[in-house]
């Protein structure tokens, strides 16, 4: 049986977006860090050819986005001639996510090469401010990382540009401004996500995820804050918003294998978020994509249902009136914070708290 019909008849997604990390170097030292990526040369770099033979391989599967990061991508020598070789390839959406700060003409010029109609390159920026970015990225990161943001936008390429913003304690209150900042550069998208308690964060006091005081904070300026509300509108995707004024989706699980995640040692996770080790596939560069996929169906099918069984399985969730939209949450963000399935996600207080705040506006 093919391997897209085997995948369906197990009650798997095909893979749609593959975000494959090319490298584990990276210019910075980030304290959030989920892969902690970082400058030491024992840092994984993927042969060039195994990444094009990889994402030849994707694309007659049927895969519809290539998605590449790091570390930082650009630090890879190969990154501007692996974006090519997609751009040869009928992929739908080439996204880049990168902290902007070693762009230069040569990889200006490269990206200008790619349609813009299937690129999107994304930019992490944790603050409208350099103290607050900096805290978490190191002295100097911000102003570098505007300079680049400056850089692509000169070139044209704001309506492909998106930021990414991490909510912090420390930051959570500046999500306003970064709005202010990508509305002034033209820049199409902002989203953010809450800070996962694993990689560097699991171990680095520095960053902690923000309370829910500070979310009702968001939620109160977002109602009386006509601009904040205007820019949002426009370009913003804040999960706390979402969550009260989003289409608000039933729960049914994940969907294991539409968005996989590989690492730039060949593990292959069935996520962009569950990286639990006895559900991923290693040695994908060697064995190829397909081999990888029918290697890892029993124990990603495994993995299946136990994210459905999770609607039923937490005590916690049962008289909770968030339950059918929720579902216990994200079982990628429940592993990454708390090294269990079945247990609920850690916003769990903070989406709580956010729903007791609509039903009191």
């Amino acid at each position: 049986m093919d391997i897209i019909s085997l995948l369906k008849q197990q009650g798997l997604h095909p893979p749609e977006t593959l975000t494959i990390a090319i490298t584990g170097e990276c210019n910075l030292v980030c304290a959030h860090c989920w892969v902690s990526a970082g400058p030491s040369g024992a840092k994984k770099q993927v042969p060039q050819q195994d990444l094009e033979r990889l994402i030849n391989d994707f694309s007659q599967l049927g895969g519809a986005g290539l998605r590449v990061t790091g570390g930082e991508p650009l630090l890879h020598p190969g990154c501007l001639d692996l974006l090519a070789r997609a751009n040869d390839l009928p992929f739908a959406r080439i996204i880049l996510q990168t902290n902007a700060m070693l762009l230069g003409a040569t990889d200006l010029d490269a990206l200008s090469g790619i349609e813009p109609g299937r690129l999107q390159i994304q930019v992490s920026l944790d603050g409208a401010s350099e103290h607050t970015h900096d805290l978490v990225r190191g002295p100097g990161a911000f102003q570098q990382t505007l300079a680049g943001l400056n850089k692509l936008v000169a070139r044209g390429f704001a309506p492909q540009l998106a930021i990414f913003f991490t909510e912090m304690r420390h930051n959570l209150n500046e999500l306003p401004d970064v709005l202010a900042l990508a509305a002034d550069l033209n820049i199409s998208s902002v989203s953010s996500g809450s800070l996962v308690l694993c990689g560097r964060a699991a171990s680095d006091d520095l960053v902690r995820p923000p309370e829910p005081e500070q979310y009702l904070e968001l939620l109160e300026r977002w109602k009386n804050d006509e601009e904040f509300r205007k820019r949002y509108e426009e370009i913003g995707c804040i999960a706390a918003l979402e969550w009260c004024y989003g289409n608000g989706a039933e729960a049914k699980g994940c969907s294991f294998i539409k968005t996989p995640y590989l690492t730039a040692t060949g593990v292959l996770y069935p996520c962009l978020l569950c990286h639990a080790d006895d559900y991923a596939v290693s040695g994908v560069f060697e064995k190829g994509f397909e081999s990888a996929l029918r290697e890892g169906i029993s124990r990603w099918s495994s993995l299946q249902k136990i994210s459905q069984s999770r609607v039923s399985a937490l005590p916690e969730c049962q008289q909770c009136p968030s339950l059918s939209s929720c579902g216990g949450g994200c079982m990628g963000r429940a592993w990454g914070s708390f090294g269990e399935f079945l247990v609920v996600e850690d916003r769990c207080r903070q989406r709580q708290a956010t729903i007791r705040w609509q039903e009191k506006d």
